[in-house]
């Protein structure tokens, strides 16, 4: 089975055709299609191949699905004794992709 690791939004993933993931917010309509240039490994029938940092002329192609957010994260402060206590809240924005080809 192929699979590619591409990089996106400081992060690295494992992805295979068909595959759904959840990445750091792009900014592309929903229902278009985009292009990964940064693939760090290409894996096949022909075994793998790793690139340094990247593999030449290897690209993933994707389509949007959605634009959306993250479960809400609550980070709490609190310091005892002195009547201070604080509650902030975070939701990453995320766009959601599906993994339409690998070209090595």
């Amino acid at each position: 089975m192929a699979y590619a690791v591409i990089q996106t939004g400081g992060k690295q993933y494992r992805v295979a055709e068909g595959d759904t993931l959840s990445v750091e917010k792009l900014d592309i309509a929903p229902g278009s299609e985009t292009q990964f240039s940064e693939v760090l490994l290409v894996s096949g029938e022909g075994g793998a191949r790793v690139g340094t940092p990247f593999v030449a002329g290897a690209s993933v192609t994707a389509e949007v699905v959605e634009q959306g957010k993250a479960p809400k994260v609550i980070a709490y402060k609190y310091k005892r004794r002195k009547g201070y206590h604080r509650t902030v809240g975070h939701r990453r924005q995320l766009t959601t992709l599906k993994i339409k080809s690998i070209a090595a």
